[in-house]
């Protein structure tokens, strides 16, 4: 029973209103793309005169965008692996060390958050032509990586807030090296942020596409690249069925995200 500070359902019905509102403005212009997607027409156009499937079978045949996406998806997976450790390490670190020196690093390493990333991505493009990296796989890379570490950093110092550090100390007592008490004793206990965290870096480097405009082309051309340039050239409804796609993965990565998250809580 709510206590007589706490607000009922009823008192606050305005709050839902309000939320489902904003929802819906922020969610229609996504969602009006799925059934465009769908179209029959050569034209994009909202409703579809017909529907059909053949947008995304112009997708899945289309050489130009089947190799986009193996460049995006081979891009993400390395990014991951990249990523991933050095971020749970980092957020380990600092962790353990504690302070005002280590906030001060932490905050510093999760610079790429405020940036905007116009900026990031024109010291990318000016560094990596001298260093001979632009349009590679590489380039990439390390460029994805730097976007996705702040992430996987905040994730992972979300999960060691909640695990038992003694349990740690006990293994360390005990003689076993630091990097082994890591492995066996703290890492099953934040393994669900990391997986969040691995899973939320794939997606900040497949959906990345400024940073991509400036520094990926020819062979090693991303899908949002290409996506980008495809639509200042010319409009069909390919986007919209590759927008889907893109959207079903990302709702997919986001769900998977909070139930190992909410997991990791309960741990907790």
């Amino acid at each position: 029973m709510a206590s007589h500070w706490q607000a009922t359902h009823r008192q606050r019905a305005w709050l839902y209103v309000l939320g489902g509102a904003i929802m819906m403005f922020l969610l229609l212009p996504t969602l009006l793309v799925v059934p465009m997607s769908f179209s029959d027409s050569s034209f994009l156009g909202f409703p579809p005169p017909g529907w059909s499937t053949r947008w995304y079978e112009h997708y899945w045949n289309s050489t130009e965008w089947t190799s986009a996406t193996w460049v995006s998806l081979r891009v993400a997976l390395v990014t991951v692996l990249v990523a991933t450790p050095l971020g749970t390490l980092a957020a380990y670190g600092l962790h353990m060390s504690r302070g005002p020196l280590a906030t001060a690093i932490f905050f510093a390493l999760a610079t790429p958050l405020v940036v905007p990333v116009i900026f990031i991505a024109i010291g990318v493009f000016y560094l990596y032509s001298r260093l001979n990296l632009l349009y590679t796989t590489t380039g990439l890379v390390i460029a994805h990586s730097t976007l996705a570490l702040p992430f996987v950093m905040a994730l992972v110092a979300s999960g060691l807030k909640s695990f038992d550090e003694n349990q740690e100390k006990a293994a360390r007592s005990l003689g076993a090296p630091r990097w082994r008490a890591f492995l066996t004793i703290t890492l099953p206990q934040i393994r669900f942020s990391v997986i969040s965290a691995a899973l939320l870096a794939f997606l900040t480097s497949f959906d990345e596409v400024i940073i991509a405009l400036l520094i990926s082309g020819g062979l090693n051309e991303t899908l949002t690249r290409r996506m980008f340039t495809t639509l200042r050239d010319q409009i069909d409804p390919t986007i919209a069925a590759i927008s889907t796609i893109l959207i079903g993965i990302s709702i997919g990565c986001v769900l998977l995200s909070q139930a190992l998250q909410a997991k990791s809580d309960e741990r907790g």
